[in-house]
C-alpha cells in the first residue's frame, strides 16, 4: 500500500490540508485530483488506481481538515484557484496533470486560466456551468433558491431542492425554481434543522460556483492541454449538457466516461459508479499524445520538453 504524507499551507484566508501518495519509481508529473466541495477523502479510490505516479488530493478551503480563518461565509472559484496554485508551487514539480471534478472542474478551469504554466493536461469532469447553457436564468434561480432554502431551512431541504435539480434532465422551465420543494426524507436527509450555516456545498459556494463564467479567451491561448469528460450517463443532466457546451466553446469534443456525474467513486460519498472502468478511462486520457491525443484542443505549439523536478515531499 502507498503510505500517505499529510501536511498544511498557509494561505490568505485559511490554511489547507493536502495529502501527497509518493511513488519514487515514475518520471511523470505529480498527479493532482481534486474536487469541490468534495474533500481529498473522496478520491481514495481513484488514487489507489495510481501507484505508479504520486498522486496529490486536498480539501477545499472549508472543507474537512481545511479550515477558513477570516470567518468568510463564500467560497469562490478564484479563490479555491488561487489556493491550488499555490499547493502546485510547493510542490515543487511542475507542470502537473489535474483531473478535477464537478466544482473541482471549474475552480480547474479557473486555475488554467490563470495559472496554465502549472498544468500540463487538465482533464475537467462535467463542470457544473450554468453560464453556458441556453436555460441559464432559470438555472441560476434555482441555484439561488436552493442557497436560500438553505439560510432558511437548514441542510436537509436546501440538499434536496440540489439533488432534484442535477437530476433533472433537458432544460430547465422559466419557473423551475417555483416549483414546490421534494421532501428531505424521499433522499435520507435530515427534516430538522441543526441550526449550522457552514456547509460547504449549499452554502459556501452554491451561489459563487454557479455563477462562474469561465474565461475562455485565455483557456483558448492556454499552453495546458484541456480534456472535457462527460459521464455516459449525464447527457440529459445538467452537468453534461455544460460539459458539452464548454468543449464546444473551446473546440473540442467531450471524452466518454464511465457513469454518470462523480460515477468514478466507487461508494465515496455514497455514490456507486465503476471506479475500475473510470480509472482505465482516465489513464488512457492521460497517456494520449499530448496536443493529438483523446479529446485534445490546443491553441499554441508544444513547448519545448524540459526536466521534470520530483515532487519536494
Amino acid at each position: 500500500m502507498t503510505s500517505v504524507t499529510t501536511r498544511t499551507l498557509d494561505v490568505p484566508g485559511a490554511v489547507l490540508t493536502y495529502d501527497i501518495r509518493r511513488s519514487d519509481s515514475s518520471a511523470e508529473p505529480p498527479l493532482l485530483l481534486i474536487g469541490s466541495p468534495m474533500g481529498a477523502s473522496g478520491f481514495g479510490t481513484l488514487a489507489g488506481h495510481f501507484t505508479d505516479r504520486t498522486v496529490v488530493t486536498y480539501d477545499p478551503r472549508g472543507v474537512e481538515r481545511s479550515r477558513r480563518t477570516d470567518g468568510a461565509a463564500e467560497s469562490t472559484p478564484e479563490e479555491h484557484a488561487d489556493d491550488l496554485h499555490r499547493v502546485i508551487a510547493v510542490l515543487e514539480a511542475g507542470p502537473v496533470d489535474l483531473f478535477a471534478s464537478s466544482g473541482g472542474a471549474v475552480n480547474a478551469l479557473a486555475l488554467v486560466a490563470r495559472h496554465p504554466e502549472q498544468v500540463r493536461t487538465l482533464v475537467a469532469h462535467e463542470p457544473p456551468v450554468w453560464h453556458v447553457l441556453p436555460d441559464r436564468e432559470a438555472g441560476l434561480a434555482a441555484a439561488v433558491d436552493i442557497h436560500e432554502t438553505y439560510l432558511r431551512g437548514g441542510f436537509g431541504p436546501a440538499t434536496a431542492r440540489f439533488i432534484a435539480l442535477v437530476s433533472f434532465e433537458g432544460p430547465l422551465p422559466a419557473d423551475y425554481a417555483d416549483r414546490p420543494a421534494p421532501d428531505p426524507a424521499m433522499f435520507g436527509l435530515p427534516v430538522d434543522d441543526d441550526g449550522t450555516r457552514t456547509d460547504p456545498l449549499v452554502g459556501q459556494n452554491m451561489i459563487s460556483a454557479s455563477h462562474f463564467q469561465p474565461d475562455y479567451e485565455a483557456l483558448g491561448a492556454a499552453s495546458t492541454r484541456i480534456v472535457l469528460a462527460i459521464g455516459a450517463e449525464s447527457s440529459q443532466v445538467m452537468t453534461g449538457r455544460a460539459t458539452e457546451a464548454v468543449a464546444e466553446r473551446l473546440g473540442t469534443t467531450p471524452v466518454v466516461f464511465p457513469g454518470g456525474h462523480a460515477g468514478f467513486l466507487g461508494g465515496e460519498y455514497g455514490q456507486n459508479g465503476e471506479p475500475d472502468a473510470f480509472a482505465d478511462k482516465l489513464r488512457e486520457v492521460l497517456a494520449a499524445e499530448r496536443g493529438a491525443g483523446v479529446g485534445a484542443r490546443r491553441s499554441s505549439p508544444d513547448p519545448e520538453p524540459a526536466a521534470q523536478p520530483r515532487a519536494a515531499v
